[in-house]
């Protein structure tokens, strides 16, 4: 391997730090981040799925920062929308399928297979889970939240 660097150099700390959204390895996929952008629902704009029939792409103009990821929106009014209630617009359960996590486990899930149930929005893995997702199983899973959330915690 070529190297610029002398053998044993120590790099400055500012090039050892992340990237900004950067996800630390380990991390399951809170918020439905990408493992390589660390961009929450995938760079997907979390206001545009109650606007329309599918989420909107976010541009890099519009982002914001919250809960330890990079938001992307498709406006500055859906950023200003998020920016005063994140968590009305995030996904519930951090973003991890609800039938996942009512038998335990984190389950990472697709941002483009979501649904809004007692207005508050639901990835899922699959169609399959989504349509067989009832609020009994939503109440199960948000009931088995607090207990998984520190697992899914970026650095924790």
């Amino acid at each position: 391997m070529l190297s610029l660097l002398p053998t044993g150099a120590i790099l400055p700390a500012i090039l050892a730090r992340p990237a900004r959204g950067e996800t630390p390895l380990g991390v399951p996929g809170l918020y439905a981040a990408d493992p390589l952008t660390a961009l929450a629902l995938r760079g997907f704009d979390p206001v545009s799925y109650r606007l329309g029939p599918a989420p909107l792409p976010g541009t890099e103009t519009h982002e914001f920062s919250w809960s330890g990821l990079v938001w992307r929106f498709a406006t500055a009014a859906n950023r200003g929308a998020f920016a005063r209630a994140p968590e009305a617009y995030a996904p519930r359960l951090g973003g991890f399928d609800p039938e996942g996590m009512a038998a335990g486990r984190l389950v990472e899930a697709d941002p483009l297979v979501a649904a809004l149930r007692d207005d508050r929005l639901y990835l899922f893995r699959d169609a399959e889970r989504r349509a067989r997702t009832d609020m009994t199983l939503i109440d199960a899973a948000e009931a088995r939240w607090p207990t998984l959330r520190p697992e899914a915690a970026i650095g924790g």
